[in-house]
């Protein structure tokens, strides 16, 4: 008997172990899954939702922006408020002093116009109004104006033409535009014709 001839025993078990080509098989082809396409009505609700997604982080950005910018205002405004509340306890706690320099001023003797203590004194107040005015500061006007209880106080009333300041007791002063001390003033209440023409009927 021939080898041809003679039974072929096979070995399963070895014959699975072995490469397709080698066990006479072709390789199965491996299938490729294609991704699954989504639908249409989803894509457009995915750029619906990402829009709105967008718009509010927009508008989340624009009130941050807003916030800060007001805060940014406020802070300042609270700056220059301190600034001009702090200046004007400076000016008036200096308009005591500015009014004693006045009065000594005022009240110097001629006589003593020459000494060197008499112009030290005249320069002082000199200094002293430059420094007020330099800072904002000028004085209320009143003697021979018509009484505004926003700038003066009437603290008497007197002969005079009325409802006008006829006399000064202590100057007022305003720090930049606004009145941080009225003046004190005598008020005229409108009695001085009738006392010239009793004076003329007496005469």
């Amino acid at each position: 008997m021939s080898d041809s001839d003679a039974p072929r025993f096979v070995d399963r078990r070895a014959a699975s172990r072995l490469s397709p080509e080698a066990a006479g098989g072709d390789a199965p082809e491996e299938e490729t899954a294609a991704p699954a396409e989504a639908p249409a009505g989803d894509l457009g609700e995915q750029l619906e939702a990402a829009q709105a997604a967008a718009e509010r982080f927009e508008a989340s950005w624009k009130r941050t922006a807003a916030d800060l910018a007001n805060y940014k205002r406020r802070v300042e405004q609270e700056r220059a408020e301190q600034a001009r509340l702090a200046s004007a306890a400076l000016v008036i706690n200096l308009l005591p002093i500015r009014d004693d320099f006045g009065r000594a001023v005022e009240t110097l003797d001629s006589t003593l116009a020459g000494l060197n203590w008499v112009q030290g004194v005249i320069a002082i107040e000199r200094k002293l109004a430059g420094l007020l005015e330099s800072m904002g500061v000028a004085e209320v006007p009143a003697e021979g104006e018509t009484f505004d209880p926003n700038q003066h106080e009437a603290v008497g009333r007197a002969p005079g033409p009325e409802n006008v300041c006829v006399h000064v007791v202590q100057k007022g002063y305003s720090l930049n535009g606004s009145v941080i001390r009225p003046a004190m003033v005598i008020v005229g209440e409108g009695g001085a014709a009738t006392t010239s023409e009793s004076e003329d009927e007496g005469g």
